[in-house]
């Protein structure tokens, strides 16, 4: 995924509301308020005076143009943009990045199924079997090279491997995609201590027959892409 043009660097104010980020451009000075599509914790990624990356929107219609897409941390550049692991993640699925995953003669996204959700990708293969692919976003790292989720409590993400049970159950296959956005980490855990309530449902899930994978990304300035396996501990 390239960005369509140049990202504009500064330095990070404040993030607050959840949605919003004041970051002062390099170069100029200016305090600009940018959308924040991230809406975890972001733990160790908003600190003041952190280098971010915006992108400039030329729609009129928006009310914040800038949308902020990296920051710098731990040395590496982190994609923090949630609005992306969709794209990210079917490009790697169409690539054949994940092997288990591979062999689809359809691709959809935002699927509507269970109980009032949707799914972000639905995989058709040719004998008719449909596989639930569920992704989330990873940029939480508190050991070096260790990507852990969540970084905050998700009641939201616990239903969803409950419903990807269920479609198990129904016949059908899915499976967890968890997409790292940072180049510094070769595994990804299960942050238990932050929630212990998804680790359970995540177990229950895998033993009912939901398949997990993870992917890491190589981020720049100028592009994001989903070019490898991580290892998924246990």
């Amino acid at each position: 995924m390239r960005f369509s043009s140049p990202l504009l660097s500064g330095r990070l104010k404040r993030r607050y509301k959840r949605f919003l980020a004041d970051v002062v451009l390099d170069g100029t000075g200016e305090t600009v308020t940018a959308h924040c599509a991230n809406p975890g914790a972001m733990l160790g990624l908003k600190e003041e005076g952190a280098r971010v990356y915006l992108s400039l929107s030329d729609n009129p219609k928006r009310k914040l143009r800038y949308s902020w897409e990296i920051v710098e941390a731990d040395g590496t550049l982190v994609g923090i943009n949630t609005a992306h692991p969709n794209a990210l993640v079917e490009d790697a699925l169409r690539a054949g990045l994940i092997p288990e995953l591979s062999g689809f003669i359809g691709l959809r996204r935002e699927v509507k199924y269970g109980r009032n959700s949707r799914i972000d990708i639905l995989l058709a293969a040719e004998d008719a079997t449909l596989t639930y692919v569920e992704v989330k976003n990873v940029h939480l790292m508190r050991s070096a090279g260790l990507a852990e989720f969540p970084d905050s409590v998700t009641a939201r993400g616990a239903k969803h491997l409950v419903e990807m049970s269920d479609m198990v159950a129904a016949g059908a296959r899915a499976a967890m995609v968890y997409l790292v956005q940072r180049g510094d980490c070769a595994r990804l855990s299960l942050a238990r201590d932050i929630d212990p309530a998804y680790a359970a449902a995540f177990d229950a899930a895998r033993a009912a027959g939901v398949e997990a994978y993870a992917i890491g990304c190589s981020v720049s300035v100028t592009e994001i892409a989903a070019d490898r396996l991580v290892v998924l501990d246990p």
